[in-house]
């Protein structure tokens, strides 16, 4: 009898079920017609079955629904392995106790919650300071649930101002209609604006030249008088590449002086808005710059603080139109909501404040330098296993720097002395590699690096690149040099076993126990015990 293709393993569950023949088999456990499971816990607790889809008729005791709840998400993958996510996944013990002291309060209801609200305009104005406002004690932005919230604000913002200037000239605001331009890197939330508020979207394409990042040679094609703005990526997800906001500024100083047409830039900080400002405090890219209007970022990626906080602050009151404004009398004071939401938790923002108070200005820099140096470790040996190319560029010395060379002056700890970028390694088989192993599939790496635990993605660059698949890491706080030397020890593990196996189902059965680069350290060599007589133990 020939394998069925298509097996139904909630009938296997079903049929395997004692007295699965009975009239009663319904009452225990159910495959795909009736979506029901016993509870593990049932016989300690006392509880009843619990339907997958459809609401208990009767509840469930709390101990038992923890634990039931608990071991199934035991399932997914370890935060801390997951080297794909930009998403932080660690606070200390005291921002773990304010967060659940605060998990109630309500952040739109300011007359309940006043301290709250205070702690939300300090955070606001400490990010202005940050990002060099005009003005930062009366700093304009919000508080938003990530970094996808804060960019349709700034889009938002954009599409309305350039609307007034249109009508205020007696011209259409429907047709052709706005366009915004951003590099075809950009991350879907940029691309979701355009499309939810009815935006032309430009994609500029990107290439190796460019740096796979916004193309400052190209993006001049793909600008006129209905541009409401620019999308310019402060950290590509891709490759963690900075594009080049000073170079695009100048170039639209250029157009406005020969049209009289002025274009905006959006700062898409989401990941780059804090890193920049501690590890490359040069690096122009803020409100410095005159025509950058707003910026985001994301609390929850190199903020430190977990997932659900993002921010967006304007240069100043004039680049936030007053009809984005909504004035509140229902919550027992007058009130301003300029965000998507309405409610939303408070704790977030105040984890994010912990964060503020308890890091400062030197802490955010050492964990940001800390993060860019294991980066630059990983991307190194990678490189000079002779297996990989990388993409990103955040070990190569800056133009002008003498970082590697023997006569060098310069820090090769200060990453101002290499090419700025976020702490993001991207890279992908060398071409030595696929030569000499062309059917070796680069997305089999990633298959076997989540066997070890190791969640690290391969998916195709953007669009025009698309036939290039690269693996990235994202170097959060808490992947150590340790941990790098581990990764590093798996990896080639994997990439010397697909070479020499050809494939992907030869290599699994070569996987051994994960080693490090010092894993033979303390370890007796072969052939100093006795012999292995096929017992479980045996007597010394």
């Amino acid at each position: 009898m020939s394998l069925s293709r298509h097996i139904n393993p909630d009938h296997l569950i079903k049929q395997a079920a004692d007295n699965h023949s009975s009239h009663n088999y319904r009452h225990r456990l159910h495959s795909s017609e009736n979506h029901q499971t016993s509870n593990p816990y049932g016989a300690r607790y006392g509880t009843a079955l619990i339907p997958k889809f459809r609401l208990p008729s009767k509840g469930t005791d709390a101990k038992a629904a923890y634990q039931l709840i608990h071991d199934e998400l035991e399932l997914d993958g370890s935060p801390s392995l997951n080297l794909a996510s930009f998403v932080h996944t660690w606070m200390p013990e005291e921002a773990n106790k304010l967060m659940a002291e605060n998990i109630a309060k309500n952040l739109i209801d300011q007359d309940e919650y006043p301290m709250t609200q205070v702690i939300h305009t300090r955070c606001i104005s400490i990010l202005a300071d940050l990002w060099h406002a005009p003005n930062t004690q009366n700093a304009i932005g919000t508080a938003t649930t990530g970094s996808s919230e804060a960019i349709q604000l700034g889009g938002l913002a954009m599409k309305r101002i350039w609307q007034e200037k249109r009508k205020a000239a007696g011209k259409s605001i429907h047709e052709p209609g706005p366009n915004i331009v951003m590099g075809a890197n950009a991350q879907v939330a940029l691309e979701k604006f355009a499309r939810y508020f009815e935006v032309e979207c430009r994609l500029v394409p990107v290439s190796k030249e460019s740096h796979y990042r916004l193309d400052p040679k190209k993006i001049m094609q793909y600008v006129d008088e209905n541009t409401i703005g620019i999308y310019v990526i402060l950290g590509s997800t891709y490759t963690g590449h900075y594009e080049p906001v000073k170079e695009i500024s100048d170039l639209l100083d250029d157009y406005e002086a020969k049209t009289g047409h002025s274009v905006p830039i959006h700062v898409d900080g989401a990941s780059g808005g804090f890193i920049a400002p501690f590890a490359t405090p040069k690096h122009l890219w803020d409100f410095r710059i005159p025509r950058v209007v707003s910026i985001n970022t994301s609390g929850h990626k190199f903020g430190l603080s977990y997932v659900g906080v993002g921010w967006v602050i304007w240069r100043s009151k004039e680049f936030l139109p007053k009809d984005l404004i909504f004035e509140l009398h229902y919550l027992g004071s007058v009130e301003y909501s300029f965000s998507l939401n309405f409610s939303r938790p408070a704790h977030p923002i105040i984890a994010q404040y912990f964060n503020f108070v308890h890091l400062g200005f030197e802490g955010y820099k050492a964990v940001a330098l800390n993060d860019l140096k294991n980066a630059r470790l990983l991307s190194r040996a990678l490189e000079n296993s002779g297996y990989f190319e990388v993409l990103s560029d955040i070990h190569r010395p800056a133009k002008g720097s003498s970082v590697g060379s023997t006569k060098g002056t310069l820090d090769p700890h200060n990453p101002e002395n290499y090419e700025p970028g976020l702490p993001v390694v991207s890279f992908r088989f060398s071409d030595e590699y696929r030569a000499q192993n062309p059917d070796v599939k680069q997305k089999w790496v990633q298959t076997l690096l989540r066997a070890k635990g190791w969640i690290v993605p391969n998916y195709e660059l953007a669009p025009d690149l698309q036939n290039i698949e690269i693996l990235r890491v994202v170097v959060r706080e808490n992947l150590t040099a340790v941990m790098v030397d581990r990764l590093v020890a798996d990896i080639v593990e994997i990439v010397e076993d697909l070479a020499n196996a050809d494939t992907p189902a030869h290599a699994l059965s070569s996987l051994q126990a994960r080693g490090t680069s010092e894993h033979h350290n303390g370890r007796l060599p072969a052939g100093s015990g006795s012999a292995y007589n096929g017992t479980y133990s045996k007597q010394c």
